[in-house]
Formats: C-alpha cells, structure tokens, sequence
C-alpha cells in the first residue's frame, strides 16, 4: 500500500512570504528531488527557479519527510502583483496531479506578496470533532474565482491549529494507523510507564491514556495537605482519555487535520473492533466519528486556502497540552516528571516542524538544527533531553512581519511572568524582558497589528470570574489565562499604551475564548489618545457553551458599562471601552459561532471594516461606535473640505 502513496502528504503551505523570500512547507512520502519555480501570470517561462535538494528535508520515517524550504533570491520577488509558482519534477507539475489544489481556471496556485496588511484574516481553535462549520472551508469557498489581489494579504492562525489534549478516538485510530503506514521513528522513553510510542497500538488505551498520565500532589493547598490528598494529574485538561503523547503522534495529527491525503489509505472502524470500549465509550465514538467525517469532507478546502495565502502561526495551549504553563504549580509539576516533560516537548517539537520554523526561519541557528535532527534520527530520551534544554531557553517563537502597518505576533506562553507569591497564581502571559522586547517593536511606528493569542482586552464580568476563582485556590478550573490576572504583566502591558511612543493606531487580533467581538479602546482623561481595537474571532471550528455565554454577556452589560462605577476596581480603570455591535439584528455583542476575521484597513493602519465570516458563509460586521464614527466623520471633513 505504500507503493500507492501520494507524494505529498500534507501541504504545500505557503509560509512566510516577503519580497526577501519565499517559504514552503510540506511532508511527503518520498524525498522531493524537485525544482521550485515561480512565474508570473500566464507566462510558460519561470522567472526564478531553485531546487529543493539545497532546502531542509527532515526524514521522520520511512514514507515520511518534512520539506522546510526558504527560497531566496540576490535580487527582490515581486511584490503587490499576482504571481504563480509550480514544483517541477521530470519536466512535470507534481501540483496538478493533487485533486483540488487549484482555484477555478487557474493553471498554477497564485499568491500575491503584499507589503501592506490592508486585509487580514485571522482566528484561532480549529477542533475536529466539535459540532459545528469549519470557517476555513467558508473562506476557501468565497477565494475561489477571486482574483489573487482581492484575497487577504495573510492569513493568521492564533493559537490551538491541533487539540492535542482533546483527541476523539476515531481521530486517534487514523493517528496510529497513520504511524504504521508510513513507517514513523518508534521513539523510546525512559522513567514511564511505556518503553516506545509502539506500546500505544491502535487497538490499545483508547479512552485509557489518562491512566498512563502522571500525577502530583505540588498543587495541593493547605486543606488538601492536611487531609494527605490523593495526587492530582498533571494535564489539567479534562479530556485526556486520548491524550497525544509522541513525536510521530503530533506530526500524524498535523497531516491529518491539514490534508485529506492520508484519509484515503485509513480505515474509520466501527466500535465494536474494540472491544475494550464501554457501552458510554461506544457512543461517543460514534458520535465523534460523525462529526469527523464532516471536518474531514472539507480538507481540501483548507489545503487549498493555505496554499494559496501566506499563512503565519503561533501556538497557544491547545497545540501543547491545556494550561500550558498557566502557573508555576503546573511547571513544577511538569518538571518533577521525566514523562510529562517529555510528553511536552514532543509538542513542542511538533510545533517547531509543523508550525514555528515557516513564521521566521531565520530565528533557527544550526545548532538549534543539528539538536532536533539528532533527535528526529533518533529519538530517545538521551536526544530528547537535548532538545528540552534546548526549549527552554529559546526566546525567539514571537516575530515580526514586515508589511505596513507591521505585524507583531507575540509569544505567550512560554516566556511568562511567574507569581512569587502562590503556585496557585496565573502567571502573566508575559515577564518583564519579553514585554521591553514587544515594547521595541512596537514604538516608533505609527501603526502596528499585534497578534496575542488571548485578547489582552477581554470581557470584564468573566475575568471578574476569573479572578475569584483563583482567589478561591482553583485558576484551572476556569483558564484563567487573561491579561489581567496578574499585576506586573497587566500594569507593564498598560504602561505600554500610555507611553507617548506608542503608534496612534494599535489594532490587536485575538482569539482563544471560542466567541467574537469588537472593542474600541480610548485612554480616559487624555488628549491624543492612541486608539486601540480589540479584534478577537474564535474559533476556526468551535463554540462556547450555550447558554453561559448569553448569560455572561448580559451581567458584563449590566455591570460593566462603560460608565459604570465598578470600572474604578478593574485594572484598566483608565480605559475605556466600548462594544461594537453586529450588523445581523442581534442585541447580543459576543457572537457566539464558528467564524473566521476579516479585518480591512485604511493605509493610516486603522480599521475601515471589522466583519467575520461565519462557517456557514454568512458575512458580519461589526459596527462602528458613536465616537468612532465621529471620529471617522471629522477625518473625512478634513480630507474633504
């Protein structure tokens, strides 16, 4: 069956895309002694061309080999004009042969390298089996007959790409075949319950991983310790029944959520071929086997959205484990175990290779190369140690994209601001030196996008929330994973807009929270406020649970009104913030759906249209408020006399 492989098993993506270079990612099943070519339109004549035997090919298995090219040029590509580009082999397009790859009479993919970010979409939490429109499917649908200039200039991916802690057993079936079709590295452990990856066999420990998961007492306060408190597990989430736990798994979950090409070769099995699974199990197989039929009818969409636009990544906890380091407990616990440490980088080498290399890889040395290689060659723990030393003092997953205004995607969890008081305090999602290196970045230029994973201005009743619960020794049990939890981070962060260097213009896309909305943000008491907007869309493919969020909104509304008095005891007490609403007859400002954003600037980098397109192909907007309408209204007076 392996002699039946397609060649390319995930991707083509097209990665970083600036006039200095060109990124390409894919896994494929056999080495690709290929040449890239780029044209322009309708032109049979290439007019840069580079092999890909002188690009990074990494070889995870037998029939598996990821492909990390950068294609450079002594000269500039064009930019902000259509071109095409093509991966020629024996005189052939090895992309034509790849069913719906291509847009409606286009002969190669097109893409445009655009120096302004003047339309942007942007979203985060794709989750297979959840019930509900992938919004990556909508957005390939309306691209297609398009032309490349009128498709967003990026396409940004804020965080949880995978659910690695919440995989539904139909999912986890395909990642272990997958293991064993394409011949994956067995990788070894040490000080675990497994000897190998080989140990998680298909037919073994579905639903069954959370007993192999370890355990600690570090978060236990002071009642549980009196009380000699059984130990707690040390993944937080509540859905680790199918936790990932290997290299190869993140990889095979990767190809598996980002192409349709493996679906072909794997077998979606009844449940009873387990017999092992509870009558409970065998419902929620079936329901989940369902639902990922559906998520799996729109692969090729995604596959060929993400060709087509220059897609950056940044990872949030979903991608690694949930409340990846959410508290200095939760570390602690982390590094007292040699498995969850393990478990943990594993992750975090599957984000590197799949996501992390293709934002920036200049950020990756040779050294930093030749530590993951010997890992991937052979992947023990001797090898794995080097890396998870490695990890831990890597500074450089955020970066920057040099378009107008720029584009700054900041990295929150793992240079984290620590509490020094309690294990059970949330960090802060950044510490001093990362928060000074945003500050760099964003001083001086007149107006800039920020990328933060988690809105750094969210809703207030719910981080209200938030709070007491953590108050109350539990930050876990609601994801307290806000800006303002903790007091350096937030006052730095404040401290941050108020600096007379900050752009005029500051828009920052979110998302995390598995709902939408839109806030106009102004510094109270203050002439030449910079204006901030608060953009957050969630999820790609999942929805917060009805009817909490309604619930929330309207005590967030009855209490934290603009004007209102309680404002004095929040953090941003000198801000103020205001909700815009949507144009689709809702009274509700939290839109509660699978979507995916679509913000449109002006060139002063300042929103002319925040909207969304909702999985199901419907297009919102949110509406401009009062004061920004005004403000929009003197600007044109003067544009206009």
């Amino acid at each position: 069956m392996q002699n039946d492989l397609p060649l390319f098993l995930a991707g083509p993506i097209l990665r970083r895309t600036t006039a200095n270079e060109i990124c390409l990612w894919a896994i494929t099943s056999r080495p690709l002694d290929a040449t890239f070519q780029l044209y322009a339109p309708s032109d049979n004549a290439p007019l840069y061309v580079s092999p890909f035997a002188e690009q990074p090919r990494v070889e995870l298995g037998d029939h598996c080999h990821v492909v990390m090219a950068a294609f450079t040029d002594t000269h500039t590509f064009p930019t902000n004009v259509p071109l095409e580009y093509d991966i020629i082999e024996n005189a052939t397009s090895l992309l034509r042969d790849i069913k719906g790859l291509l847009y409606d009479n286009e002969a190669r993919p097109t893409f445009v390298i655009s120096t302004q970010a003047n339309y942007i979409a942007h979203g985060s939490c794709r989750h297979p089996h959840h019930s509900c429109e992938d919004a990556l499917v909508a957005l390939d649908k309306k691209n297609n007959g398009l032309d490349a200039n009128a498709r967003a200039d990026l396409l940004i991916m804020g965080g949880d790409q995978i659910y690695a802690d919440d995989v539904c057993g139909p999912l986890m079936s395909a990642i272990r075949q997958t293991i064993t079709l394409l011949g994956m590295r067995d990788q070894t452990f040490e000080d675990a319950p497994i000897s190998a990856c080989s140990d998680l066999a298909e037919t073994t420990m579905l639903y069954q991983r959370d007993a192999l998961l370890p355990r600690s007492t570090i978060n236990h306060g002071l009642f549980k310790r009196l009380f000699k408190a059984e130990p707690e597990p040390v993944f937080s989430s509540g859905t680790t029944e199918n936790h990932l736990i290997s290299f190869n798994e993140f990889i095979a979950m990767y190809m598996l959520v980002w192409s349709p090409s493996l679906w072909a070769f794997i077998t979606l099995a009844e449940n009873d071929e387990f017999p092992s699974l509870t009558t409970e199990e065998r419902k929620r197989w079936d329901d989940q086997k369902s639902e990922l039929k559906v998520f799996c009818g729109g692969l090729t969409q995604v596959r060929r959205l993400m060709a087509h636009i220059p897609t950056y990544m940044i990872f949030d906890d979903h991608d690694i484990t949930d409340d990846f380091n959410l508290t200095v407990g939760w570390e602690r616990a982390i590094y007292e175990s040699p498995f969850a440490h393990a478990i943990i980088n594993n992750g975090m080498l599957g984000y590197f290779f799949c996501q992390g290399w293709g934002n920036n890889p200049a950020a990756f040395s040779s050294s930093f190369w030749q530590t993951v290689t010997r890992f991937t060659a052979t992947p023990n723990s001797a090898h794995l140690n080097e890396v998870i030393a490695l990890f831990q003092h890597f500074e450089q997953w955020q970066y920057t994209i040099p378009t107008s205004p720029k584009v700054v995607v900041i990295d929150t969890r793992t240079r984290r601001w620590r509490s020094e008081s309690s294990n059970n305090k949330p960090s802060g999602l950044m510490d001093w030196e990362s928060l000074m290196d945003f500050q760099q970045d964003v001083f001086n230029n007149d107006a800039v996008v920020v990328v933060s994973p988690a809105p750094m201005f969210g809703v207030k009743f719910i981080e209200t929330m938030q709070r007491i619960v953590t108050f109350c020794g539990q930050p876990l049990a609601t994801d307290s994973e806000n800006w303002m939890a903790h007091p350096g981070s937030a006052n730095a962060l404040l401290n941050i807009f108020k600096h007379p260097k900050t752009p005029k213009n500051f828009v920052i896309l979110s998302g995390d929270v598995h709902y939408s909305f839109a806030y106009d943000i102004r510094l109270r008491f203050r002439k030449g406020s910079p204006r901030i907007w608060q953009i957050t869309c969630s999820g790609f493919r999942n929805q917060f649970p009805e009817p909490y969020l309604s619930l929330f909104e309207w005590f967030d509304r009855k209490l934290f009104w603009p004007e209102s008095p309680l404002n004095v005891f929040t953090r941003r007490k000198r801000m103020r913030i205001e909700r815009r609403c949507p144009d689709n007859g809702s009274n509700q400002f939290l839109l509660n759906r699978s979507a995916i954003g679509e913000v449109h600037l002006h060139a002063d980098g300042s929103p002319s249209r925040i909207g969304l397109l909702t999985g199901r192909g419907e297009e919102i907007a949110f509406l401009p408020t009062e004061d920004e309408q005004e403000a929009l209204s003197v600007e044109s007076d003067r544009q206009y006399p």
